[in-house]
Formats: C-alpha cells, structure tokens, sequence
C-alpha cells in the first residue's frame, strides 16, 4: 500500500510554526514514548497474545507507528501506510485475533493524544485553538494508519486461507489417487482435513456441470452443519470429496442433501475405514454414479443399488445386453419407446406392482399391464420369470445409463397408448 499525502484538506495542512514544533519536540522523544505506549498496551490489553508478540517487536510497532503520526503532522511530509500494513500482516501471521489488535490501537492513539496534550501544556508550545486543530489532524492520520493495518490484516488472512485450502485439496488429490503414504503421512492428512485416524468414511464422486463449476456448490459448509465432516477437491471433470460417516445416520443424512443439489449424476462409496483405502473408494464411488441415470441429478449409493452398480461397472457388455434384451423398443418412435420403458421403469421401482406403478404414472392399473405385455411380446422376456425380470433390469439401466436427456414438456412426443406392437 502506498503512502497517502494528508495535504490539501484544510483540517490536515499543519505547516504551522506551533503545531511543527509540537511535533518535532515529540519526535525528539520518540523512543521513550514508545516504551510507554508499549507498557500501556500490555496493561490494558490481556488478550493480546504477548506470548507471540515479543516485547521488543511491540516497542518497535509502537516507535514505527508514533514516528510516522508525528512526522506526518509536521505537515512536511505524506502519511506512510505501508508500515501500518506490514505490522498488520504480522499480527495475523502471529494469530493474534483482530478485536485484540484493535484494541491495542485504541490504547495506544489514546495514550498518542494525552502525550501530545501534555506536551503542549507543558512546554506552551500550542494554543488551544491550533491544540483542536491538531486534535483533528491527528485522528484523521490514525485512522489512516488503523485502516491500512485492517487491510494488511485481512490480506494476510486471505492468503493463509488460501495456502490452506491449496493443502487442503493437495492432500484429497493424493489420497485419491491412493498415493503411497505411510501411516505416519496418513496421519498426519487426517489431522489437517480435520478428519479422525479411523473411519468409517465414504467417497463421493459428482459430474461437473462444465469444467472448473462446481457440481455441489458449498457442500462442506452445508454437510458441516448437520456436523457430518468432509474435505473436497475439483477435478475438470468431477467434484470428489471425502466424508466422515460419525454415525449410521449421516449416511442417509449425505444423500439426502446430495438429493437436494444434485443436478448431475452422484455416485456415493461403500464405506470404508481406513484412509489408505480411499483410492479403492473412489472406483466404487465413479462406478456408483456411472449407475445412475444420465439425463437426471440422480444419486446412486453403492450398498443400496447393486443392479444400477453392476450395470455399469462394465459399460460395453452392458451396452451389447440392452441391445440384445431391449433392441426392438428401442427401434420404436421415441414417443412410443419413452412409454414403455418409463412404464417398466416405474413398474420396477414400484415393486412389481401395477397399480402402485399406475399411482406414480397417473393412469389405470390395467393400462399399465398393457404396456408390460407389450414389452414381453418384443422382448421376449416374460416378467413372471426370475430371468427374464433380471435381463430386463440389466438392460434398463444400461439404457438409462447412457440416454440423453428427455424432450422438454413443449415439444410433441407423439406418444399414444394404441401404437402397434
């Protein structure tokens, strides 16, 4: 931060004889005032963090900041903010909190105004009158100097969170990417994610809607709300993170809220319970979400979709099953193809029931029955035999594996319940 001329503004321009040699007679004295300023400071203010802030370095804070306030009022020349930044930067790299900083300015400007009324009654150097004139001048300099240490402060601050939050990520990558890491190194990653040394702990992988956007915009803050731990990291292609199931609950607590996010497709691990394994996680954790449909937000958690998991763990065998099984409605209208799959796949998620199907697709139980024929007639596969249920199941989700998203409602699908078979 560059230095800031005070001249100009009338209640600033101190090229008066009086208020000059009030100055200069204090300048002449800085290195006592300082000692007491520091003195003063540590008596007022229990917590300044001393045990961090030698006492010589605050002297020297004290002698840097009163030598720049009085040279400045001589009016000769500009007020210099850079020390006031440099000190701030330094209290934050010390840890010292910010209310306890001020706090020591607010002792120290105080203990600045009586020095310089003293002075000035002691030695008649000042009228009263230029005295309020000085008075004036004076806190517009400290509040330039308190603003620039504010600033240097927050600077600094930024730049530790920043340093953070790059090893934070550093250690997810390389955890990730099960990198060689002794016990020791493992360790030591758990404590700077704030995570424990065992788990169990679950992976998550999330599709990005474009590269470098998040696909779960500010999840560790909402998980940390409901006191479930997490550390993240953001590929071009995917948003992974790390997460602490505490208890049986945050499981069910994690989807739901990935539920609620999610505008691409999520993929949760199985649990796990050492970290020297989350490599391992995360294949399960893309396997999981490869799972889910393409044209949804959909979140699929591994232990709770075993079809959805299978299906995709081996994407062109899949591919050549749905072919094979679902070829002939595929080869449908898209209307008519929509219909019947999304008909199967309600009927599927329902249980095998048609008329909790029929509840969730707004129409008749037995106009569901007659989708369902019509799908066993094309397919061949009957939904009375364990087979050919599983071979339709398969084949469904390898389709909505891979689909593209579905028409918007305005444009015409075409769709009619009477299309030939």
């Amino acid at each position: 931060m560059e230095g800031r001329p005070l001249t100009g503004e009338p209640e600033t321009t101190l090229a008066d004889d009086e208020v000059n040699a009030l100055a200069t007679a204090l300048l002449e004295r800085v290195g006592e005032l300082a000692k007491e300023m520091a003195a003063r400071i540590r008596a007022g203010s229990r917590d300044y963090h001393y045990d961090v802030v030698p006492a010589e370095e605050l002297e020297e804070a004290c002698r840097s900041h009163l030598g720049n306030a009085l040279r400045a009022l001589t009016g000769q020349v500009p007020l210099d903010t850079e020390a006031a930044s440099r000190i701030g930067r330094r209290r934050a790299q010390q840890n010292v909190p910010l209310p306890a900083v001020m706090t020591a300015y607010r002792i120290g400007v105080k203990y600045f105004w009586e020095a310089v009324v003293d002075e000035a009654t002691r030695n008649s150097l000042v009228g009263s009158d230029r005295l309020v004139e000085a008075a004036s001048a004076m806190w517009v300099l400290q509040d330039g100097i308190t603003e620039a240490m504010v600033s240097g402060y927050h600077d600094a601050v930024a730049q530790r969170l920043l340093a953070d939050e790059h090893e934070r990520s550093a250690l997810v990558e390389a955890l990730l990417e099960g990198r060689s890491m002794d016990t020791d190194a493992v360790w030591s990653a758990a404590e700077v994610l704030d995570m424990p040394r065992r788990g169990p702990f679950t992976v998550v992988a999330a599709e990005v809607p474009q590269i470098g956007r998040e696909a779960l915009p500010e999840v560790a803050a909402l998980l940390s709300r409901r006191g479930i731990r997490s550390a993240w990291r953001l590929r071009p292609d995917l948003q992974l993170g790390i997460v602490y199931l505490r208890t049986p609950r945050d499981l069910d607590d994690l989807a739901e809220l990935l539920r609620q996010h999610a505008v691409r497709r999520v993929g949760v691990s199985p649990s796990y319970d050492d970290l020297h394994f989350t490599g391992d996680a995360l294949r399960f954790a893309k396997v999981a979400m490869r799972g889910g449909d393409a044209a949804s937000g959909a979140v699929t958690v591994f232990d709770d979709s075993l079809v959805a998991v299978a299906s995709a763990g081996a994407p062109d065998v899949m591919a050549r099953i749905a072919v094979s099984v679902l070829g002939p409605i595929e080869a449908m209208p898209v209307g008519d193809r929509e219909l019947l799959l999304d008909t199967l796949d309600a009927w599927f998620a329902c249980g095998g029931s048609a008329d909790e199907a029929a509840k969730r697709l707004y129409v008749h139980p037995n106009t569901v029955r007659t989708r369902l024929r019509r799908i066993t007639e094309r397919t061949g596969r009957s939904l009375t035999d364990p087979r050919g249920i599983t071979e339709l199941a398969l084949a469904l989700r390898a389709v909505r594996q891979t689909q593209t998203p579905k028409p918007s409602p305005s444009e015409p699908s075409g769709t009619t319940d009477t299309a030939h078979s």
